[in-house]
């Protein structure tokens, strides 16, 4: 396994992260316990040894239940990171009350690496106000909080606003090789970098679109390594900046696990064709996407009962061929007509809680009009 040593964080972390948002679950979303926790352990006897979760991960089950896969290991073995929701916490008591809940949770006194979840220009406002940077201070100097970052979805200017406003330990940013003008994106990554302050990275393979992107987009790809994943283009992309500590990965098989594995054992960095491949393939990409949408679920439930995520994936999955007959079979035989976009009544929950922040109800009226144009039969497949 490769290892990044930060000698101000007193760490040397695991270059690849497990992401323990996406971990094997059955179709109501109940984590497959047996699976899930031979997965991590895997991870861990590979070196893996940074294992990042939050409060609302999995219906707010991915807390417990690492704190349960990890249980017997020695915690000197692995760096543990966790979110504050700052949507939760209005007071220093809301913000008590919810780390000691994560501390029973994830059965540990203290956090290697803790975080301000996905703070936005409202929610950093709003800490502001409340303290709560000073609320976490205190909890370092207690020692039940040893590296405190943040999580990060808004425009540039809010990054450098916050990057800039504290002595962070590290943050962790949405970073892969088509969203470089996206959010923090690559400015930030490089004024992370003159500050010195590391990046974790999240959303590397963008929710697993970049794994499977449309053929004439992963065509170069494979000619130039028909033995990689097209996963593996993406995470070495990501791993292959300097300032990256770990490049947090949401596996949920064996098979994205193994692959992953290979890609650390040794991990060999981009070289300047590969570097110029992966560009062209990104702008392959933003030619044909519809939105960007990676399925993080943040916006459900939906109170009108459409499962937005779906709706976008199956949208999305259209661009991937040029006459759309990969999404005739998820858009009529899969989703459920009780989930589809045209029920949205556009309330506006969801504008508030993407991270993308995507124009949804709009994106909703789009995706249905298309989608209901695709032919009446998926002719041809």
């Amino acid at each position: 396994m490769e290892y990044r040593t930060n000698e101000k964080l007193a760490a040397q972390v695991s270059l690849l992260g497990y992401g323990c948002m996406r971990l094997p679950a059955d179709p109501e979303g109940i984590i497959q316990e047996e699976e899930a926790k031979s997965l991590l352990l895997r991870a861990l006897e590979a070196g893996v040894n940074y294992f990042d979760t939050a409060y609302g991960y999995l219906s707010g089950k991915s807390e417990e239940f690492v704190g349960r896969a990890l249980a017997g290991v020695a915690r000197e073995r692995y760096y543990l990171a966790t979110k504050l929701p700052v949507w939760l916490a209005h007071s220093w008591e809301d913000a008590d009350r919810l780390f000691d809940e994560q501390r029973r949770r994830l059965q540990t006194d203290y956090f290697d690496f803790y975080l301000f979840h996905a703070l936005n220009k409202e929610r950093w406002t709003e800490m502001k106000t409340l303290g709560l940077v000073d609320w976490a201070m205190e909890k370092k100097r207690e020692g039940s909080i040893r590296r405190l970052g943040f999580s990060f979805h808004d425009k540039y200017e809010v990054f450098e606003d916050i990057l800039t406003a504290h002595s962070w330990d590290f943050c962790q940013i949405q970073f892969n090789y088509l969203d470089t003008r996206f959010q923090a994106g690559l400015k930030g990554y490089h004024l992370a970098e003159r500050l010195g302050i590391p990046i974790v990275v999240m959303e590397p393979v963008k929710g697993g679109a970049l794994a499977n992107p449309p053929e004439d987009v992963a065509a170069p790809l494979r000619s130039a390594a028909p033995k990689a994943s097209l996963a593996s283009w993406a995470i070495r992309w990501a791993a292959s900046r300097p300032n990256v500590l770990t490049v947090l990965s949401g596996m949920g098989t064996q098979e994205q696990l193994e692959d992953n594995l290979n890609q650390f054992q040794p991990f060999r960095p981009l070289d300047g064709e590969e570097e110029a491949l992966v560009e062209r393939a990104a702008e392959m990409l933003r030619a044909k996407v519809k939105n960007g949408c990676t399925g993080c679920a943040y916006c459900m439930p939906c109170p009108a009962g459409v499962n937005i995520p779906k709706n976008f994936e199956i949208w999305n999955l259209m661009a991937k061929t040029d006459d759309g007959r990969a999404a005739w079979r998820p858009w009529n035989m899969v989703i459920d007509e009780s989930a589809k976009a045209d029920h949205c009544v556009r309330c506006g929950k969801c504008l508030s809680l993407c991270p993308q922040k995507l124009p949804i109800p709009d994106d909703l009226a789009r995706a249905r009009a298309e989608l209901d144009a695709l032919p009446a039969s998926p002719t041809g497949n």
